[in-house]
């Protein structure tokens, strides 16, 4: 599981253990995640605002407005803009507020109105840690999904040994990296996507190509991968590049395209193929540049092999298998007849009238379609958001075989 491009929020509460912080934040901007930290009141006693705001690259937030400016911190906003919440330390103090629902400072206001997953690293003297009242706070918490990252066994700031050290910032990270990737809905799952366009060779100068960028399908490998999916990524010529953690194979023709899916499609659970591939190829490739000679000029083409078609073929019952029509007119007739003349489980409609969707466009809007024949519209989107829509898709699709 992979942090990048996360939106993390982390709290920070008012407790020596605070100075571990500029470490957490420094392991988390290495991960490639995006941090806005917010700090409780106390927690400026122990470590400054500019120290984390340095080291996170954005203003660290501590009241609900800016006296000087009259901004206001919108609480609401900041919690459901978070993939997840890390309150570390996070203090005795805070944990109560927090099992109880008090709400006195930015920090709680956003824990409330947070919708993601929150993890909570307490830090607190021994008999703070051990007193009946933290112990039932911290069972209440955990009772409402929040997750409790154990604090460590040493020596605490009071001179005591024994549990409540903060967990060290390189443990917090690997809990996170474990809990989050057990979470995800397609953990265990191996995806294959296509993406981009085919180039189909007349010599060694010239092609026969199409307009897709591959941007759709680079957003939903993406996607996919965040899911939790390992990903293979089938790609024809494009200037994107994908995630870290995503295979990508390179092509140039349909026909290489066909060859690497192929190869892969007996080990994938999920199959999109959302490339633009030419449906015809020359039957003769020139070794050499044609020079421009005659008045008039034919290349003779054939059909590529429909890989769509071949793996619907060869479709298990328990792989979902995704494909994308692009139409000008009669979309719905013409995206339906697809779905079942290719034995898809799912097919993503576009439609050349819709303005902002298609090839080359950051956005999209597209029809979804299932077996059972259930259209469901979406409006018009980012091409990353969209990617979302059909995740969602698939990941019901997939838990319903």
């Amino acid at each position: 599981m992979s942090l990048k491009d996360k939106n993390i929020l982390l709290g920070v509460c008012g407790s020596i253990a605070a100075y571990k912080i500029a470490s957490l934040i420094r392991l988390l901007v290495k991960a490639e995640a995006r941090i806005q930290v917010v700090m409780t009141p106390d927690a400026t006693q122990f470590i400054t605002p500019l120290t984390l705001s340095t080291l996170s690259n954005n203003p660290v937030l501590v009241d609900y407005f800016n006296p000087k400016t009259g901004e206001w911190n919108n609480h609401v906003h900041l919690g459901l803009q978070s993939d997840l919440i890390i309150i570390a330390p996070a203090s005795a103090n805070t944990i109560g507020k927090l099992a109880n629902g008090l709400c006195d400072n930015l920090l709680t206001a956003i824990y409330l109105s947070a919708k993601c997953p929150v993890y909570l690293a307490p830090a607190m003297d021994l008999d703070m840690w051990k007193h009946a009242s933290t112990q039932r706070n911290i069972a209440l918490l955990e009772s409402y999904g929040n997750v409790v990252i154990p604090p460590g066994n040493g020596e605490l700031a009071s001179g005591l040994v024994g549990e409540g050290r903060l967990a060290e910032p390189e443990e917090i990270l690997s809990f996170l990296l474990e809990d989050t990737a057990t979470a995800l809905p397609l953990k265990g799952k191996r995806a294959l996507v296509t993406a981009g366009p085919t180039h189909e060779a007349i010599d060694p100068v010239r092609f026969i190509g199409n307009h897709s960028s591959g941007k759709m399908g680079y957003a939903i490998a993406t996607t996919l991968e965040r899911l939790g999916a390992h990903v293979i990524l089938v790609s024809g010529p494009t200037n994107l590049l994908p995630p870290h953690n995503v295979t990508k194979l390179a092509v140039q023709s349909a026909a290489e395209m066909f060859a690497a899916c192929k190869a892969e499609f007996e080990h994938a659970d999920i199959i999109v193929m959302s490339a633009a591939v030419a449906d015809y190829t020359p039957t003769e490739v020139a070794d050499q540049k044609i020079k421009k000679k005659a008045e008039d000029f034919s290349i003779a083409l054939k059909k590529t092999t429909d890989i769509l078609a071949t793996l619907g073929r060869e479709k298990r019952t328990d792989q979902t298998l995704v494909g994308f029509a692009l139409e000008t007119n009669n979309e719905l007739e013409h995206a339906i007849d697809k779905l079942q003349r290719k034995n898809l489980d799912l097919i993503v409609l576009n439609s050349m009238q819709d303005k902002g969707a298609g090839f080359a466009t950051d956005t999209n809007k597209i029809t979804i379609i299932n077996r059972a024949g259930d259209i469901e519209s979406y409006d018009l989107k980012s091409k990353e958001d969209v990617a979302k829509d059909i995740c969602a898709r698939i990941i019901e699709h997939q838990n319903a075989v």
